[in-house]
């Protein structure tokens, strides 16, 4: 991930430990390596897989951080809690109380994946998404950091020219409380002709694109200094406030070279020229469209991880797919996206870089080995699943202990 995030927004609270409050738990590795020193540093991690391949996937980054913590001296403890329809199973509701309780009392949250088929007619407060919307709320996040990077070893894999995306790197910066998702007033009605009418309302305040644009700007301090902000402001009255908002704001930071596009011709540039983009900051709407048009970039959602953070610090870290109905339970998906935002939650939640660089180079290595799921198999390659996937990256860890740390020790303890 280019850049640092080092921000105000970015703060970590104290290790909270926590007593399990469910009886299912996440599955260890099948053998972990432990340093054979004490643990110095100690974090609790709320883990959230919700439904469909985010109980595929989840554990795979789930095993990744207990073992790259491991072998940096971090005692990870994780604990798992219910969101969505599986939510909706238990106790009836996507967000249990207890959920968000827990979720606040941790230093970080691995998150799945949210929403499922059989709730899909249900009313909107009955919806597994909902629980998403619901932990946003309560944790007041409101940036939500989506990389799209190019990996060398998977140039293959894209739909898109070679030379197009070769070493594209570049972040979507997206807004997550305002906008036509949250605004009001939203509902049904009847007009007068006699006919059902469903209507929500898009909007923004100055206080919600300041904030948000001062992480872009921020972050595109520390990138390439190019800020691309998305509107449409032709047609939409909040979109011609936050392109006002962020005008102002780009005079407290002259170095960033700041430019305004209309989504419709963002989403056409994304794909044409996205080496032309560093940070693009937009609303919350064109941030889920943007993001997911996005992944055709490298080849496949399942690459692409995400971390949303609000003032508190406290971070959620989830790949950006959904729950993939069609394709649970049959060890076919990617879980890359979901160990890559086990990076993100390393590196930008609790500030553990050596940590985050283990998994990251493990992943680079099993790539360079030439592994691949379904989504990203080209031929030559060797397709596996997503728990050979993981298993290999278990491996590719395993094979980097620090020969440093067995000289000292003389060995590892189990």
């Amino acid at each position: 991930m280019a850049g640092v995030l080092s921000f105000h927004v970015i703060s970590i609270k104290n290790s909270v430990a926590l007593k399990p409050v469910t009886k299912q738990t996440i599955k260890r590795a099948s053998v972990i390596r432990c340093a054979a020193y004490t643990p110095k540093k100690r974090y609790t991690i709320a883990v959230l897989p919700g439904d469909g391949i985010g109980n595929e996937v989840t554990p795979v980054a789930v095993d990744a951080l207990r073992l790259a913590g491991s072998l940096e001296g971090l005692e990870l403890s994780f604990e798992e809690l219910p969101i969505g329809g599986k939510a909706l199973d238990l106790v009836g509701v996507p967000l249990p109380e207890e959920t968000l309780t827990r979720a606040k009392q941790s230093d970080a949250i691995l998150l799945g994946a949210a929403g499922w088929p059989k709730w899909d007619d249900h009313p909107k407060h009955l919806k597994p998404i909902t629980g998403l919307s619901q932990l946003r709320a309560g944790l007041d996040v409101f940036s939500n950091l989506r990389p799209v990077r190019v990996f060398p070893q998977l140039i293959g894999s894209t739909c898109l020219r070679q030379e197009t995306v070769q070493g594209v790197d570049l972040m979507i910066i997206r807004e997550l409380t305002g906008g036509i998702y949250n605004a009001h007033p939203r509902g049904f009605t009847t007009n007068e002709q006699g006919d059902e009418v469903g209507f929500c309302t898009e909007s923004y305040s100055s206080t919600e694109v300041d904030r948000i644009a001062r992480v872009a700007f921020e972050i595109a301090k520390q990138r390439r200094g190019k800020l691309c902000s998305v509107d449409k402001a032709s047609v939409l009255e909040g979109s011609i406030l936050w392109r006002e908002r962020v005008t102002k704001m780009s005079s407290e930071y002259p170095e960033v070279e700041v430019t305004h596009l209309l989504i419709e011709t963002a989403a056409m540039d994304l794909i044409r020229h996205p080496k032309e983009f560093d940070v693009i900051l937009t609303g919350i709407m064109f941030g889920d469209i943007l993001s997911d048009l996005a992944a055709v970039i490298p080849g496949s959602v399942g690459l692409l991880p995400s971390a949303s953070f609000g003032d508190s610090g406290l971070g959620i870290f989830e790949p950006i797919h959904g729950s993939a109905p069609k394709h649970y339970g049959k060890d076919t998906v990617n879980p890359l996206a979901s160990v890559l935002s086990a990076v993100m939650l390393l590196r930008y939640g609790l500030k553990e870089e050596n940590a985050a660089k283990r998994i990251e180079d493990a992943v680079f290595d099993v790539l360079d080995r030439g592994f691949r799921t379904r989504d990203i198999h080209t031929h030559g390659t060797i397709l596996v699943g997503c728990k050979r996937m993981g298993q290999e990256i278990l491996r590719s860890l395993d094979a980097k202990v620090d020969n440093r740390v067995l000289a000292s020790t003389g060995s590892l303890v189990y």
